[in-house]
């Protein structure tokens, strides 16, 4: 099994306060993992450790083997989209896309290529700042598709999509899978994730389920919401 992504006991505290502690888990290639937990829970803690934006106290998080700033070009490895990661508001969205195409070191092309995935081209001229929520997200997306990566790790991508969004970014992420890549996403949206994830972690600063998702479903009879509201019960 090709592994893209792993924790390996990955801890790390903020002052006196435990962000996360000793989570331990990996995106297989072709899988589509689930980051649930409340907020506050760490899951942004986690993403960010493995996009080389902090470092961990103890333990480690790798992509791809190895630590995200030690990776050649890594835009053409892992596509990020974190909540925080703001766009410029007098920018369009194509320019913003063409200074992500050329960061990452990527071909014109490739904008074009990604306004097309995530349905943005006829908006494409339009400033940011008069884009929906729903447009932003997508153009966050395609900011983390530019390089054409094997991985992708979005955080909340769900936020202020429409019920024709959703319906897409279910779609999107399935095939993104299903061509071998991987997905690791954040979402409170259990109801959307129980249909696209293959894996779930639920976390509350320390891990507190790992499995598939038929398997979190049977804590739930049947139900990923109800499984993740008993998990959350019965943690200490």
């Amino acid at each position: 099994m090709t592994i893209h992504a792993s924790f390996h006991g990955f801890t790390k505290w903020r002052g006196t306060q435990l962000a996360v502690e000793d989570l331990t888990f990996d995106v297989p290639a072709g899988c589509v993992v689930g980051l649930i937990g409340p907020n506050g829970a760490g899951k942004s803690t986690a993403l960010a450790g493995l996009t080389g934006l902090l470092d961990p106290t103890s333990g480690n998080a790798k992509v791809f083997g190895t630590d995200y700033r030690s990776l050649d070009r890594p835009a053409r490895r892992i596509g990020v989209n974190l909540d925080g990661m703001d766009v410029e508001d007098g920018l369009t969205g194509r320019r913003h896309l063409r200074i992500c195409q050329m960061a990452a070191g990527v071909g014109k092309e490739d904008v074009e290529r990604v306004l097309a995935q995530v349905d943005l081209t006829a908006q494409a001229n339009r400033k940011v700042k008069d884009y929906s929520l729903g447009m932003k997200q997508r153009l966050g997306i395609a900011s983390a598709l530019i390089g054409n990566p094997e991985l992708l790790v979005l955080d909340e991508p769900a936020n202020g999509l429409d019920p024709e969004g959703i319906h897409w970014l279910r779609g999107f992420l399935r095939d993104f899978a299903s061509t071998g890549g991987s997905v690791l996403v954040s979402s409170h949206q259990l109801l959307e994730l129980e249909q696209v994830a293959d894996e779930v972690v639920v976390l509350k600063r320390r891990m507190l389920f790992q499995g598939s998702l038929d398997e979190a479903k049977r804590v739930g009879n049947g139900s990923l919401e109800a499984a993740y509201f008993r998990i959350l019960e019965g943690a200490p």
